[in-house]
């Protein structure tokens, strides 16, 4: 564990890793685990433990993800420059001591936020985005790669559970077999759940061409980065022929500005672990949603200090559609009990004060 201190505040970070249930294969590879950091910023007179005379105390998570965000080892240097940052000038200059995007600054930045929505006895949405008070947001299940039948079961089960949205997982395997999933998907959850689809930029343009004509059969309501995320042009070619796109790592390499002005898509997806902060991916999404584009949450399969500050993030968003941060149930153990419950395909928003989760500090 490190620490570092200002006169009022403190700042402490602690590795881990939580092993995923079984792995999550994509079109980028196969995940087993989650390794990265959680982050507390307490007064500096507390006690070293959780919350132990009531003061307020904020948790973050800097969870860094291969293509996605700096490496686990470039995250932990940029903690320890946020650590002697903050140690000199306290949380301003900690912020400016790390990388916008970067999950090291997901990490303290959380911790911030949460620590000053305790402090305020707010729910960290509404200090987010100072809105009406939010019981639930719509989520959908997170459907991996696997065989055509084990895909449809994996989808019964999730429409079972209660979602009304499932994301399948595709790329790993030729067109053809994505669509007979899809297909398959489809015959066993019903016309009524909507359901999209996460390529993650394995398809060239023909294969992605292909792939939209039989999903818009199959109603699919989003195709997720079907294309390499430079592909700003091709992405625009797709649009309008039956299936609407997304971007996600598209995001991250262009900008808002750069995909609204090619008109290259119909919704674009927010990582705040990669986007560099809850703050950052609320500013977004208000931009977003200006420029006629639908903003989607999701994370970056993290643990449960990220999950939760993500439906946050989502309950601060104004309508937004279900988004991916029901993925809990991925995890084989987590840091401490997820605060969020889900039901009937929706996330229930802790009230409380802060993120909502608590335990997560142990000595």
């Amino acid at each position: 564990m490190t620490t570092s201190s200002t006169d009022e505040l403190q700042l402490e970070y602690r590795p881990f890793s939580v092993r995923l249930e079984r792995p999550l294969r994509t079109g980028h590879g196969s995940i087993e685990s989650r390794d990265g950091f959680l982050v507390r910023v307490t007064e500096a007179d507390d006690g070293g433990i959780d919350s132990p005379t009531g003061r307020p105390v904020g948790f973050g998570e800097a969870t860094p993800l291969s293509g996605w965000t700096e490496s686990y080892a470039d995250c932990k240097g940029a903690l320890e420059q946020a650590q002697a940052a903050f140690q000199a000038g306290g949380p301003e200059a900690a912020l400016e001591a790390v990388d916008e995007r970067s999950a090291a600054r997901h990490g303290v930045t959380l911790a911030l936020a949460d620590f000053q929505a305790r402090r305020t006895a707010t729910p960290l949405y509404r200090y987010l985005g100072q809105g009406p008070m939010v019981a639930r947001i719509p989520v959908n299940a997170t459907i991996g790669d696997g065989t055509p039948a084990d895909t449809a079961a994996d989808a019964a089960r999730a429409v079972a559970d209660g979602f009304r949205c499932c994301k399948l997982k595709v790329g790993a395997r030729s067109v053809s077999e994505d669509v007979e999933r899809v297909r398959q998907v489809r015959d066993a959850v019903g016309p009524e759940v909507e359901l999209r689809v996460d390529a993650n930029e394995s398809w060239t343009y023909d294969e992605a061409g292909t792939a939209i004509e039989h999903f818009a059969d199959f109603e699919v309501s989003l195709l997720e980065q079907p294309l390499p995320a430079g592909a700003l042009e091709g992405h625009a070619t797709l649009r309008g022929n039956g299936v609407p796109i997304a971007l996600d790592e598209g995001v991250l390499e262009h900008g808002v500005d750069a995909i609204c002005r090619a008109g290259a898509a119909d919704a674009v997806v927010l990582k705040p672990m990669a986007l560099g902060g809850v703050d950052v991916a609320r500013r977004v999404a208000a931009w977003v949603t200006e420029l006629g584009v639908v903003p989607i949450v999701t994370t970056t399969i993290d643990a449960v200090v990220a999950r939760t500050g993500a439906v946050h993030l989502a309950a601060a968003i104004p309508d937004v559609p279900a988004c991916g941060v029901a993925t809990g149930d991925l995890l084989a153990e987590d840091l401490a009990r997820d605060p969020v419950l889900l039901e009937n395909g929706s996330a229930v928003v802790p009230q409380t004060k802060g993120l909502g989760v608590e335990g997560v500090w142990t000595e």
